[in-house]
């Protein structure tokens, strides 16, 4: 299944504990690999490299974390240590799901 970036922008975001966490504002992509590298919660529009430094820590979530896109974005509970390091492997936890919804949040959906 394939999705258009633009339709991620104004998504909400959920962990897979349920937590609310927050809307898709901006996407960061890395035009070398050719792919999404983070999701913002903010606006990403900072006047110096510091203000846009604290955005990309505190209020993004890196996409490696994101387990599955449909009518919402459904990503892995972050951690600060997750965040702070990109080539460690997300922390996650198991969650028991509904049976019915389980099939649905398995694979990613692009």
């Amino acid at each position: 299944m394939t999705l258009r970036v633009s339709k991620l922008f104004g998504m909400d975001i959920y962990s897979t504990s349920a937590e609310h966490k927050g809307k898709v504002y901006d996407l960061v992509i890395n035009l070398e690999k050719g792919r999404l590298e983070t999701i913002t919660t903010e606006v990403l529009k900072a006047r110096t490299k510091q203000e846009a430094k604290k955005i990309i820590m505190e209020k993004s979530i890196p996409y490696k974390n994101v387990k599955a896109v449909k009518d919402m974005v459904l990503v892995s509970n972050v951690t600060s240590s997750s965040r702070d390091n990109s080539d460690s492997k997300p922390k996650t936890t198991r969650h028991k799901t509904h049976p019915g919804h389980a099939e649905h949040y398995r694979k990613k959906r692009f």
